[in-house]
């Protein structure tokens, strides 16, 4: 899987080079198999995104879009509009969402919510329904009086923020919600988000794999 995403990122015309970075001993010898472009990190890390930012201080750049291992489904286009979002603009970060449109997601802890505003930075990011329908019943009806986003693994950051979000402690949101965006908007971050359509799909579950595979191939 983790080939894959490598593969799919390398897809991208917006981006210089691919890395994988890892804290354990074991991915480094599987990826080892497909690139050298390995960034070995020790485990003391508090999130992805801390382990980035360790990971980028060996490498020269200013933009750096992180795709998380667990998303094999990644569109190269949609890592190309991401690097778009810092061409000439001040964002620090920016992120990905698409439209929910199943009960089940709406529900699922493992599908990330969020809220946005009217120029489309993130407002909040929840495992649970947000904004919570206290008028109306959780049923397929509802999406067509109410729109809720998901949110995709797709962060890009300047590597000046990630350096400063690595000093930053962890919050209190960010350890309820087992969420780490939620420490840059605790800290009074803005995350640009950007809207798109297609299938995504993390996979959090050997029930996930499954499904992945059946959508890619017997072969995947």
């Amino acid at each position: 899987m983790i080939q894959r995403v490598f593969e799919q990122a390398q897809k991208s015309k917006k981006t210089d080079e691919v890395f994988i970075t890892t804290d354990s001993e074991t991915v480094v010898k599987i990826c080892e198999k497909f690139t050298s472009n390995i960034i070995l990190t020790d485990e003391n890390c508090q999130s992805g995104t801390d382990r980035l930012a360790r990971a980028v201080q060996k490498i020269d750049c200013k933009v750096v879009i992180n795709v998380q291992g667990d998303e094999p489904l990644i569109d190269p286009i949609l890592i190309d509009r991401l690097a778009e979002t810092f061409e000439g603009e001040k964002n620090q970060i920016s992120s990905a969402m698409c439209k929910i449109n199943k009960i089940q997601d709406l529900k699922d802890p493992n599908t990330v919510k969020v809220v946005v505003d009217k120029n489309n930075f993130a407002l909040y990011f929840s495992r649970s329904a947000i904004p919570f329908p206290r008028d109306f019943v959780f049923e397929e009806t509802i999406f067509q009086k109410l729109t809720f986003w998901k949110h995709i693994g797709l962060y890009g950051y300047t590597k000046e923020f990630l350096l400063k979000f690595a000093l930053l402690k962890q919050t209190q949101l960010e350890r309820v919600e087992k969420l780490e965006q939620l420490r840059a908007l605790e800290n009074g971050f803005k995350i640009k988000m950007i809207e798109t359509e297609g299938n995504f799909f993390s996979v959090d579950t050997k029930r996930d794999l499954e499904k992945v595979r059946k959508m890619i191939g017997k072969d995947a």
